[in-house]
C-alpha cells in the first residue's frame, strides 16, 4: 500500500468535513416580538409625559407635563385586510387628578418577522426579528417625505425614511426617574445634532433624537422623540427663534 493513501483518505474526509460546514446554515434562537410587546384586549400601560413645545413664535420654551393611559381595545382589521389591534390613548395632568380625556387612536399590527404601528397615518416598524445586538433595519421605510411638514417648518424630517433602527445592546436593566425595569430592548433610531447646547446663538442648530425600549411582558416602557431646529434669523423681526417638538415619556403603571 502506498504511504500516501492514508493521508489521501484523510484529505477528502477533512475537504468533505470543510464543505459540509461551508453549506450548513446558520441559526439564531431570538425571543419573539410578542415577548416584548404583549397585545392582550384591556391591557394598559400609564406614562408620564413631559412635552417639549415652542411657544411665542418659537422664541419661548415650555414643558407641559401629563399622565397619559394606552388601553388595547380590540383586534380589527386593518386597511390593508391584516389583523390588527386598536389602541386608546386617554390624557390627564401629571398626577392624575383630573377626569381621563380621550386623545385619539393608533393601530398595532404584528407581523411574522416585525410589529407595525400606524399613528396618524404614519405607518413604522417599531420592532423586527432576530432581537439581536446590532441587528438593523428601516422602521421608518414606509414614511412619505416630510411627514412633519404640515406641522412644523423644519428640515429634521427630511431623510426619515432613511433611518436605521437598531437593537443598542442586549435586553438588560433600565432606570429612569426613580423606576426600575428589567430586561429591556433598546431600539436606537437617530441621534443627531449639531451646535446643541447651542453655544454660537448666531448659528444653526438642530437635534434628532429618537429612541424606545421595550420591557418584556410589558412593552413600552420609555421614549425620547426629540425634532427641532433652531434658526439664528439675523436681521428678522423677533430675533431667534425654535421650530419642532420633543416628548419624553417613561412607563409609571400597568395592568
Amino acid at each position: 500500500m502506498s504511504i500516501f493513501y492514508p493521508v489521501r483518505i484523510l484529505f477528502i474526509a477533512t475537504l468533505s468535513l470543510a464543505l459540509f460546514s461551508c453549506n450548513e446554515k446558520e441559526t439564531f434562537s431570538s425571543a419573539p416580538i410578542s415577548d416584548y410587546l404583549p397585545l392582550v384586549a384591556k391591557k394598559y400601560i400609564t406614562y408620564r409625559l413631559d412635552s417639549t413645545v415652542f411657544t411665542n413664535f418659537g422664541r419661548s420654551t415650555e414643558i407641559h407635563k401629563y399622565q397619559v393611559k394606552h388601553v388595547i381595545d380590540t383586534l380589527i382589521t386593518d386597511n390593508q385586510g391584516r389583523p390588527s389591534y386598536r389602541v386608546y390613548r386617554y390624557l390627564n395632568d401629571s398626577t392624575a387628578s383630573q377626569t381621563w380625556q380621550p386623545a385619539g387612536s393608533y393601530f398595532i399590527t404584528p407581523l411574522n418577522d416585525q410589529l407595525e404601528i400606524v399613528e396618524d397615518n404614519l405607518r413604522f416598524i417599531k420592532m423586527h426579528l432576530p432581537l439581536r445586538s446590532g441587528f438593523s433595519w428601516k422602521g421608518n421605510k414606509y414614511l412619505p417625505a416630510d411627514p412633519y411638514g404640515p406641522l412644523f417648518n423644519f428640515s429634521n424630517d427630511d431623510s426619515m425614511e432613511d433611518w436605521d433602527f437598531f437593537y443598542d445592546g442586549e435586553a438588560g436593566s433600565f432606570s429612569y426617574r426613580n423606576q426600575n425595569y428589567a430586561d429591556v430592548f433598546s431600539v436606537e433610531q437617530a441621534d443627531e445634532s449639531f451646535n446643541v447646547p447651542i453655544t454660537t446663538p448666531t448659528a444653526y442648530a438642530a437635534k434628532s433624537r429618537s429612541v424606545e425600549k421595550y420591557a418584556k411582558s410589558i412593552g413600552l416602557v420609555y421614549r425620547e422623540f426629540e425634532l427641532w431646529e433652531y434658526q439664528p434669523n439675523p436681521g428678522g423681526a423677533g430675533g431667534p427663534y425654535k421650530t419642532g417638538f420633543g416628548i419624553t415619556m417613561w412607563m409609571i403603571d400597568h395592568n
